[in-house]
């Protein structure tokens, strides 16, 4: 009698790279955040130019505020563009939704940026035109001032503080 051979099928890791950066972006337009989580390490970095550098659950709280901000409000995202390459990834991402402080409509266009560890996400860059945005969500002050240093360093400085006081306030 031949022995049989056991075969044990591993996902090629562009497919694992593929389906959790769509995972993610399945989530962040559910808003649920508990699943776009699942698709990042425990040592996650996120950068981008609203929040500047988030590591971990930092990271990690900054997209719970975010969802849970959005919920029952007019909020959508559209991801395309998805490419992949050795333990890299990148999308293209569209988000549409009204800034809460002034009531204007913002329309953010976002290229995001991956490097995987362990097949999860382990860093990831949102690029976007900070002074666009700017212009968007805060009229006349942001086409006046959102392409200055000194926006960008008032603005990580708020959203960080926003995320602190979130931190404190769900962790009661």
């Amino acid at each position: 009698m031949k022995s049989r051979e056991i075969r044990t099928f591993r996902t090629h890791p562009l497919l694992l790279m593929k389906s959790t950066i769509e995972k993610f972006y399945r989530a962040f337009g559910d808003l649920d955040a508990d699943r776009m989580l699942e698709c990042y390490h425990k040592e996650i970095i996120f950068e981008d130019p609203a929040f500047g550098k988030l590591e971990g659950e930092h990271a990690c709280n900054m997209w719970r505020m975010l969802c849970q901000s959005q919920r029952g409000k007019d909020f959508q995202i559209h991801a395309s563009n998805f490419e992949y390459a050795e333990e890299k990834g990148s999308a293209h991402w569209e988000a549409y939704y009204i800034f809460s402080k002034t009531g204007r409509k913002v329309h953010n266009i976002v290229r995001a940026s991956f490097e995987f560890k362990d097949g999860l996400i382990i860093h990831h860059v949102d690029d976007f035109n900070l002074k666009s945005w700017a212009k968007q969500a805060l009229g006349l002050t942001g086409r006046l001032f959102g392409g200055t240093k000194s926006f960008k360093v008032k603005m990580q400085q708020q959203t960080q503080a926003m995320l602190k006081e979130y931190e404190r306030r769900t962790a009661e």
